[in-house]
This record gives structure tokens, sequence and C-alpha cells, in this order.
């Protein structure tokens, strides 16, 4: 097979950035069929065959089972090559040669290792002989899927997997790559170079947000503990297959605080694994294996540039304000409930994204979901039952929170949830339309699902 040409998402214009989008062409067009999980590790033993590529080629291949397609009728790919935000390889130390031996290789001998090329993934899966094109997208799998049904709306393709995987090695999370200089290099000197970890910037805008409004940390406590048990009821996550064991509200409020006031509990834990979502037209996806759940709508925040760079908004200064990511995170709300041409009152479940479990408060408010307002969303955690018992389910996928750091579990959540094959996650309201997206208000794409055709 004649390799297909790699694409950038961004420059053929497939996020739709644009305020007052008006309803998207392809509602109910396109439908979520398939899903494929690897398993999970919490940082990588060196086996080949649980490599992080491995392991994607594994999800993608579940997908494609799960779906009930011909791999031979998957005409295009979406993925993010990147594969970790703090797990970088030891400088100077060699590629093992029986990771090498054990695949197609491209010109890069860390391809499938740390991060994952078009290249290389049509190197070792010569089973999609019908591939039309392989696309990157940025960041995370929110991207991904956007990218992916946008792809199909237009007619690019009929079948396409969007992919991605997390890669974690042994080692300190973190503590290699930039953040192992003592200068910080590039535009990332403005703002980035503040010290501490990974979750400050968002602890500052709590910080804000709790002072603004008269809450208190303590307030989380039933957001987390519930995404906790959300997560130890999804098989394929982390907890489930690792750590087996449920969050008490005790242990969230004694936890030692990483920058306060965020505690250790309000951060994911970094994991290896990988996931893939099978897209399809509407036709095509009456007659798989899974029952077709159809897209209602994708939209993005961020900015698309004149010369087609997708990238995160800009904030006024350095460092962004918590004002800043709650207008982001409306204005992200405003336009995907006017592709999908739905409002917030029709969403009977959200799975926003939660890598720092604080940053989830402003995605509920913003896009209003069960009627919160801002400043209301703690009080709301408190005095309803956010359970997948409860009429208003709150992040049933358990997120990042309870599965791992993936970005994945939402997309995969939704989709079940409206197949009515989440096992025991599955809400017991009669839920019809769910909303799933991430990454941080700055930078993110969200899509609409329904289980009715349109």
């Amino acid at each position: 097979m004649t390799a297909p040409t790699i694409h950038d998402a961004g420059q053929l214009g497939l996020f739709r950035t644009a305020d007052n989008p008006g309803v998207w062409d392809g509602r109910g067009k396109v439908t979520a069929i398939g899903i494929g999980h690897s398993p999970t590790l919490r940082r990588w033993d060196g086996d080949p065959q649980k490599s992080i590529g491995a392991w994607v080629i594994l999800a993608i291949r579940r997908a494609i089972e799960d779906a009930g397609v011909d791999p031979a009728q998957v005409d295009g790919l979406v993925l993010d090559p990147t594969t970790t935000t703090g797990a970088f390889w030891p400088e100077g130390e060699p590629v093992p040669q029986d990771f090498l031996d054990a695949f197609e290789n491209t010109s890069n001998p860390f391809d499938g290792l740390t991060g994952i090329s078009g290249e290389w993934l049509v190197k070792n899966m010569p089973e999609l002989t019908g591939l039309k094109f392989v696309m990157t997208a940025p960041t995370c799998m929110s991207m991904c899927v956007a990218a992916a049904v946008e792809s199909i709306a237009r007619g690019m393709g009929e079948v396409v997997i969007a992919i991605k995987g997390w890669h974690n090695i042994p080692g300190r999370y973190g503590q290699r790559g930039a953040a192992a200089q003592d200068t910080v290099a590039g535009p990332g000197k403005y703002g980035n170079s503040l010290a501490g970890p990974p979750v400050y910037g968002t602890a500052m805008m709590f910080q804000r947000y709790m002072y603004k409004y008269g809450k208190t940390h303590d307030m989380m406590a039933p957001f987390v503990v519930n995404s906790r048990a959300n997560g130890l009821k999804f098989p394929e996550g982390y907890w489930y297959q690792h750590r087996n064991n449920p969050l008490t509200t005790e242990e969230y409020l004694q936890s030692r605080w990483v920058a306060e006031p965020a505690n250790l509990y309000d951060n994911d834990i970094p994991i290896h694994t990988a996931a893939a979502f099978l897209f399809t037209t509407a036709e095509r996806g009456r007659d798989l294996r899974q029952p077709p759940v159809y897209v209602l709508g994708h939209a993005s925040g961020g900015r698309s540039g004149a010369n087609g760079l997708y990238t995160g908004s800009k904030s006024r200064s350095t460092a962004a304000t918590l004002e800043e990511w709650q207008e982001w995170a409306k204005l992200t709300g405003a336009r995907l409930f006017e592709s999908s041409g739905i409002t917030p009152a029709d969403v009977h479940f959200e799975n926003a994204y939660d890598g720092f479990s604080l940053f989830h408060v402003w995605w509920i408010e913003e896009f209003g979901f069960f009627g919160i307002k801002r400043g209301e969303a703690l009080d709301f955690f408190a005095s309803q039952d956010i359970s997948i018992n409860g009429p208003t389910p709150i992040s049933p996928s358990g997120g990042n929170i309870g599965s791992g750091r993936t970005r994945f579990w939402m997309w995969s959540d939704t989709i079940q949830q409206l197949q009515g094959r989440a096992g025991e996650r599955q809400v017991k309201i009669d839920a019809r339309v769910g909303v799933a997206g991430g990454w941080m208000p700055v930078w993110s794409n969200f899509a609409a699902f329904s289980k009715d055709p349109v």
C-alpha cells in the first residue's frame, strides 16, 4: 500500500472556532460506533509488546473489532503524535534493541516508544489497506475526535478512527526534558516558568474562585469522591485494574497539598495506556455491531490563525486569570449548543474533562449543566445527588480523577452510556443526550451526542 499523505487537522480548518457557528452541517450524519482500549500500567515495564506503539495498535484493532468492520474499510486515522506531558526519555540512554526489532521503524528510533507518527502506524498495521488519509491533531483525544467527525461530515472518509496514546516510563514524572533545564526558553518563559507543579496555575485560579464566591476547598470532596467511585466501575481504567479501593471523604480532606488549594487527589495520576474510537456515517452505522450514537455537533475553544495554526486562546497577560477561563469556557459552550441545535436543558449527563478536578467546576458552571450558574457548582455537589444513581449525574465516567491521566475516559463513557453498555456505570435516568470534551478552557473541543437519530 502506498503511504497516504499526512495532514494537519488545523491547516485543513477542521476545528469550529468561530462564534455564532450555526447548526453543524453534519448534525446527525456522523455516528460513534466502536471503542478500543489497551490495558493500563502505572509505568511501562520494558516489554516491547506493552510499549505505547504496541498498545495504540491494540486499541485500534479492538475498536475495529468492536464496531464489526473490516480493517480494509478504515479510510482515515486521526492521532495526536505526542504521548506524554512529562515522561521524557533519559538523555543519552539508548532505545532498547528488542523494541526496535519488534516493529517496522521510521527514521526516528523513538517512534512508537515515546511518541507515535502516522508513518509508524501505517508501517505496523498492514491490514489498513484502504486508508485515504492520516491526520494529526494537537494535544489530546478531544482534538482528534473533533477532526475525525468533521472529516466524515465533509466527505473525506466514511470510517475514521480517532487515536490517543499516553506513555509513562520509569522515573519521576515531569522531572526530565525542558523541566530539568536551569532556564525556560522560547515563549514558555512568559508565564509557564512559574515555580511549582503543573497544577499551580489552576490552583491560583481556584484560590481566586473561593475568595470571589465565598467557597472552601473542602466543598470539592463530593465531586472527587464520586469521580473515584465511578472510576472503580470502569473496567478499562487504571484504578479499577490496579488499585481497586474507594476514596473516602476523610482521605480527600486530609491529603497533602501539591499546590494549595489543590491536593494530591485533585491531580490525576500519570499512566501508560491507549484508546481508539471508530466513527462512521449514519447510514453505515445503522448496520454495524454496536448501536450507533449520533453526533449532534462539535465546537472548539481556542483560535485558528490565518496560516491554519490551531492553538489556545490568548490571555491578556503572562498568566491567564479565573475570569478569562470562565469566559473561554462559556464561549465554547455557546458554540457547542448552537452547533448542536440544543440547549443545556436538553443534556442528561456531562463528561467534561477533569485532569485537575478543580477546573471541572468551570466547565459545569459556564456550560450551564443542570441549571448551575457561576459560583454555584460546589453547593450543587453538596446538595444534590451527582452519582450515577441520581437525576443529575456529574462525570459518570469518573474522568481522569477516576481512572488516570488520559483525556479520553469521558469520550468512552459518553458513547457507552448512550449505547446502553456502560455496565456498572450506566446512569439510572433515561439518558438520550450527553456532552463530552476537554482539555482545559484555554484550548478545548466538545461534542454533543444523541441516542436517537435526527
